[in-house]
């Protein structure tokens, strides 16, 4: 006996998420931001730098994995659903001002908090680590090639690439805490694919 194509699927079945492109983005991004956080951390903590030693070695890589950032999702930029996915995370609707609001009032209501196939937060984050991470790149430029600016041109990308790369610290390691404690998330960035039920919870507006 055949199924009918109106049929609805079973609550535990799964749903594609992420196809090969955007999780092979997220992971060569998540490495190269890893490799950037690690050796700055090695260049700034007295205590790690002894540890590790050999500092010109550490700013040599540390360089390399800034300027390599964005070859990932320039890469990414020649599949289809990659920018589809863009696309979504670019575009914001009333109902991510509704989850916005519900997250700042505390509300954990599920229906309080709609989402697409991306949620308001998650846009919020992509928009901010991206227009940071262009900062962190064009700031170490102008410390890299120092014959380039004057002195005091310098000095401010100094002061500004520093204290931004602790501020994504602190966003990043919020990022990864709020990730751990989803796996089911982590599962669609692993495999691809999410069980139906956790879409209708945590995104009940998207249409896989």
């Amino acid at each position: 006996m055949s199924l009918r194509a109106d049929t609805p699927a079973p609550p535990d079945s799964r749903v594609r998420r992420f196809g090969p492109a955007q999780r092979w983005v997220h992971r060569a991004t998540a490495a190269l931001m890893g490799v950037c956080v690690i050796t700055a951390a090695c260049l700034y903590v007295p205590q790690l730098a002894v540890l590790i030693g050999r500092r010109d070695l550490v700013v040599r890589v540390h360089e390399c994995a800034g300027l390599a950032l964005p070859v990932p999702v320039l890469l990414g930029l020649a599949s289809r659903a990659f920018r589809a996915d863009l696309r979504f995370l670019n575009r914001f609707g009333p109902h991510d001002r509704v989850w916005l609001w519900a997250a700042l009032s505390r509300d954990k209501r599920r229906s309080s908090r709609p989402a697409g196939k991306f949620n308001a937060g998650q846009k919020v984050y992509a928009a901010w680590i991206a227009g940071a991470s262009l900062v962190m790149l064009g700031t170490g430029l102008m410390m890299w090639f120092t014959r380039l600016t004057p002195l005091v041109w310098r000095t401010s990308a100094t002061f500004v690439h520093d204290w931004l790369a602790l501020t994504i610290g602190v966003v990043l390691a919020g990022h990864i805490g709020m990730a751990l404690g989803d796996p089911e998330a982590r599962r669609g960035l692993r495999t691809g694919t999410v069980s139906r039920r956790w879409a209708e919870r945590e995104h009940p507006l998207w249409r896989p």
